[in-house]
């Protein structure tokens, strides 16, 4: 019986292991696309004032800076000024509601103070193409939400709530622009 040495039990190992990383790494999911699925002839947009029909103070400004830093991660199309975009977004929101999730007993056995708050928020977008009549993507409803706690001040754990559901939101409206359309 022929004895092989630790060499070729090596070079047999590596040549076994670059086989299998070929195979492996060419029938992997090749009709995976990555990348923009909007349409070619549009590359950029512009956030147009969002309209807000709440009691809600500073909602506007919490939208629109999340749905634009959720534009910019996604990377699909470019954020320009209303006069250079190829299409515009325009966003109404409609709704806010709070709700209380969970209650902290206190030291009294009948006391209850919440401890974690709920806000969602329901709006409607749609996006245009200036200069034409029918909108690129028709008028849809989209929401979004978040859970919120506070220790000490009330307003800033709601504040840091809204913030998070308008990101929720946001995702919701640039996944509807880029893939929906």
């Amino acid at each position: 019986m022929k004895r092989i040495d630790s060499r070729s039990v090596r070079m047999i190992l590596a040549a076994s292991v670059l086989a299998f990383g070929c195979v492996f790494f060419t029938a992997s999911c090749g009709y995976y696309h990555m990348g923009s699925m909007m349409h070619p002839q549009i590359k950029t947009i512009a956030i147009s004032t969002i309209r807000n029909d709440t009691r809600e103070p500073l909602l506007t400004e919490l939208a629109r800076t999340q749905i634009a830093a959720r534009f910019q991660s996604d990377n699909s199309l470019k954020l320009v000024s209303k006069e250079e975009a190829d299409c515009i977004l325009y966003v109404r929101i409609v709704s806010v509601t709070n709700s209380m999730l969970r209650y902290n007993p206190g030291y009294e056995e009948d006391e209850y103070r919440p401890a974690e708050f709920r806000v969602n928020l329901s709006a409607e977008m749609e996006v245009l193409i200036p200069g034409r009549s029918e909108p690129l993507i028709r008028k849809r409803t989209v929401a979004g939400g978040a859970n919120y706690q506070y220790n000490v001040d009330p307003q800033v754990g709601r504040y840091y709530g809204l913030r998070q559901a308008c990101y929720d939101l946001a995702g919701q409206i640039v996944e509807y622009t880029t893939e929906a359309w």
